[in-house]
């Protein structure tokens, strides 16, 4: 398969940063207030991002056994292939490359373009600036996984280095507020309304945390998938729970819960309380470089998905072909770029993101259940990954992750139910195709 043609070429180190890449984009820095305005006291707050990291971490349980099971490129697309049909396999990567990934990433590159104006100046549109950032990002990844990942690399490490600048400036040189809410547990009595205001504030916080399990797309290219995927899963994961858990700590002692709820900005507010205009323009600066580390990442990653779907027949055959020089899947690379640029420059990536939140959620669960699926497999069959590792808690922790992700697909609907419907539409659009290319294969 493709994976033997694939340059295996990434370590733990690779796979750490590209968990971490994958998750921390510019939401972190804005999402905070979010929550604050959802449910008000330090307890609740931090309860949400916890519970959300703790959902993460089993997530990264769930997809480091299944790494190891089925160490393949495409990663999740794999998972649900071999767990399902492929028709499944084949309209999660319909739905990737239509929406969740492109639709993401030209948001993404209209929000570095607009803190690129910012520090700059520029008066280019924000389109054109965001067109030519992906048009960058997807030349660097056409020169190999090695080159695309040491630049997602350094990107990642800049943006470990603007969270920990925040933090400490935060710590050390702003002052703290003095908010009423800040002695108590909650702020109003326990009851169905205070669930479903934490539960509204776990939605932003399980978008913030999402994106670990893109890093499974390039298992085909790591040297050791079994062992490093799952490690460099649990390794980033914690790692950005830490990050996250300190940036609501700074801003709540410097903005407080009331001040939190008020601003739309809280990391540019505790960067200007802490060190005045100089502050504001550091942390614009810290929040570009954390969206082209995203957007990096993800021109790195989901390319194998639609590479991994040209190899199984169920694409244009030119998409799974690999460059002699390089040995990237150029044309799966230069399709997504494409996609993307297309998106950012017609101003519609809005809309679109809309449609990702029942999509992306959905086929979580549905990657998750395949566990269960594999596993029963693997003991009939007498297959055992070679390391051994099993996520902990299974069946219960699995089941746990499954149902969250329910829960948010049932939120989304209830909340948005005409954005639902068109996800659900363009999804099912894939179903006709898919029989048309196994048809033709």
């Amino acid at each position: 398969m493709g994976s033997d043609r694939l340059a295996r070429r990434l370590g733990l180190f690779d796979a750490t940063m590209l968990v971490m890449g994958g998750i921390v984009g510019s939401g972190i820095f804005m999402n905070p207030y979010v929550v604050a305005r959802q449910v008000h006291t330090p307890f609740l707050i931090l309860g949400a991002w916890i519970l959300g990291g703790i959902v993460a971490l089993i997530g990264a349980f769930i997809y480091g056994e299944l790494a190891a099971r089925r160490p393949q490129v495409g990663g999740q697309y794999a998972y649900i292939r071999e767990a399902f049909n492929p028709a499944v396999a084949f309209v999660y990567g319909w739905g990737l490359l239509l929406v969740t990934q492109t639709g993401g990433m030209a948001a993404v590159a209209v929000t570095f373009a607009r803190y690129f104006i910012e520090l700059t100046g520029s008066h280019l549109p924000d389109a054109l600036i965001a067109a030519c950032a992906l048009a960058v990002l997807t030349i660097v990844n056409c020169q190999g996984v090695r080159a695309g990942s040491g630049v997602q690399s350094a990107l990642m490490l800049t943006k470990v280095v603007a969270i920990l600048g925040l933090i400490l400036c935060g710590f050390a040189w702003a002052g703290s507020a003095t908010d009423s809410n800040a002695g108590g547990l909650v702020d109003r009595p326990v009851s169905l309304d205070l669930v479903q205001a934490f539960g509204a504030a776990l939605i932003p916080v399980l978008f913030a945390y999402g994106g670990w399990q893109t890093a499974s797309f390039v298992a085909g290219e790591m040297r050791n998938p079994r062992k490093d995927l799952p490690r460099g899963l649990l390794i980033g994961v914690i790692g950005v729970i830490v990050l996250y858990l300190a940036v609501n700590v700074v801003c709540l002692r410097v903005l407080g819960t009331t001040g939190l709820a008020a601003t739309t900005t809280p990391a540019s507010d505790v960067m200007r309380a802490a060190l005045g205009n100089v502050g504001g323009r550091l942390i614009a600066a810290g929040i570009a470089i954390s969206t082209l580390g995203f957007l990096s990442q993800g021109m790195l990653t989901a390319p194998r998905v639609y590479f991994a779907m040209a190899e199984d027949g169920l694409f244009f055959k030119n998409v799974g072909r690999i460059d002699p020089r390089t040995q990237a899947p150029v044309v799966a690379v230069v399709l997504q770029g494409i996609f993307a640029v297309l998106i950012a420059l017609s101003g519609r990536y809005e809309q679109i993101l809309n449609y990702v939140v029942s999509v992306d959620f959905m086929f979580f669960g549905i990657a998750a259940a395949s566990l269960f699926v594999l596993r029963k497999r693997d003991a009939v069959s007498d297959v055992r990954s070679s390391t051994q590792y099993l996520a902990p808690g299974h069946p219960w922790t699995t089941g746990f992750f499954i149902t969250i992700c329910a829960l948010v697909v049932f939120n989304t609907i209830i909340r948005y139910p005409a954005n639902t419907v068109i996800g659900i539409v363009i999804l099912l659009a894939g179903i006709p195709v898919y029989f048309f290319w196994r048809k033709q294969r």
